[in-house]
């Protein structure tokens, strides 16, 4: 049996200093998590996992674009090879990630939920798997379980303004400890450039109660939702764009026009089709600021690059990357609309390349108005950035240009 050395006490704690604050102060603190993407459904219903492949390899396209670099068949990663057989390509997979981040996730993994203080690797795989898939079945290890384990005492998932909520409604009658809270991502309702576009508002309009058949129309049932969300406990909300977009010329396009095309499948310029996001978002930001919310803008993914891949797998299989979009013009821009009438809520910008960095942590210090600490905020390190390496210097950056102590 081999044991990680690496991953003792003092893991990536290289100062006196660091070990103080961390063992003293921050180890036995709760987390409270505003972003993630936990399934609120799973929580309700306290769901049990069959073994690690389930849990570890359903969804997760970091591990699977790992795998596909090691030349994985996509068989053993999406594909349909048993659970087993797609742990044991997994297992064999990891010392190959030695220096990514997964080699340290995966066996921080093992060892803060199952105690297992051994390498994965292709001899140790199904030995790991049938014990790992044995202590799953413990109420400990439940989602509910897991979540009492790690001491997390908030967390907020991302929810489509469709969503019902009911999950987040059984969660709360439950009573359980972790406060579950739902954050209103209306992606969806404003990218006419997809082919489902149509479809969704459909879907909108039945949940809204309102026939969309307008942009006024379209923005009174957003209007809705949001105050069902507001009344269900939600206080955030969240966006995924390549950018923020600005039409320099106002009044050049007509709203309406522009989302009656998107009704009728009509090719729309891509001018038009930032016009129009841009007013949506405007909107929208409108909104959040009048429930008191804090708005996020997770920027800069360049995504499904892949157009074969897209046909095969859909969406979000692991074929993103980091876009190189420009982004400060657009943003201030955006920004200084909503602050030009005191209409700018709380704020997170979380950016995704890095050359950015400095750009982000500079515009929030352009809209920090002293009316309450860290109005605006230069976000995590995210997605290809939450590694080692791109959360230093994010906090570098935050430090140098910003207060990170307002973070």
């Amino acid at each position: 049996m081999t044991t990680p050395t690496f991953l003792n006490e003092d893991f990536l704690l290289r100062s006196s200093y660091a070990k103080t604050l961390f063992h003293q102060y921050a180890k036995s603190l709760p987390i409270i998590d505003y972003h993630s993407h936990l399934s609120p459904k799973d929580i309700a219903n306290n769901k049990s996992f069959e073994n690690l492949t389930s849990i570890w390899l359903g969804s997760d396209h970091y591990k699977w674009r790992a795998m596909r670099a090691l030349g994985v068949s996509e068989d053993y990663i999406t594909g349909n090879r048993n659970d087993a057989e797609k742990f044991e390509k997994w297992a064999a997979t990891v010392p190959y990630t030695m220096r990514n981040p997964l080699y340290h996730w995966t066996h921080l993994e093992l060892q803060r939920y199952f105690g297992i203080d051994q390498l994965l690797d292709e001899k140790s795989g199904l030995e790991i798997y049938t014990q790992t898939s044995s202590l799953l079945k413990t109420e400990e290890l439940t989602t509910r379980g897991m979540l009492k384990k790690m001491n997390v005492e908030v967390v907020c998932t991302t929810d489509d303004p469709i969503d019902s909520l009911e999950h987040h409604e059984k969660i709360r009658k439950d009573n359980f400890l972790t406060s579950v809270r739902p954050t209103f991502r209306p992606d969806k309702s404003f990218t006419i450039e997809n082919e489902g576009y149509k479809a969704y508002i459909e879907k909108l309009s039945t949940a809204s109660g309102i026939e969309i058949n307008s942009y006024e129309r379209l923005m009174a049932a957003l209007e809705n939702r949001i105050n069902y969300f507001n009344s269900k406990g939600c206080q955030l909300s969240d966006h995924g764009l390549e950018q923020l977009y600005y039409t320099a010329e106002e009044n050049k396009f007509d709203l309406n026009t522009i989302f009656k095309k998107a009704l009728a499948n009509e090719n729309i310029p891509v001018n038009e089709t930032h016009y129009f996001k841009y007013y949506v978002l405007l909107e929208l930001g409108r909104l959040y600021h009048q429930k008191g919310w804090v708005q996020q803008f997770h920027i800069g993914a360049l995504r499904n690059t892949s157009t074969r891949m897209l046909k095969v797998l859909g969406l979000d299989a692991g074929f993103d990357s980091i876009g190189d979009f420009s982004q400060s013009v657009a943003l201030a821009k955006f920004l200084n609309a909503l602050d030009s009438t005191d209409q700018l809520a709380k704020t997170i910008l979380y950016n995704l390349n890095p050359a950015n960095n400095e750009v982000m942590a500079t515009m929030i210090g352009n809209f920090n108005d002293g009316s309450v600490k860290g109005k605006i905020q230069f976000g995590s390190a995210w997605w290809f950035l939450d590694q080692k390496d791109g959360m230093e210097k994010q906090l570098n950056v935050l430090s140098n240009l910003g207060l990170v102590s307002c973070f």
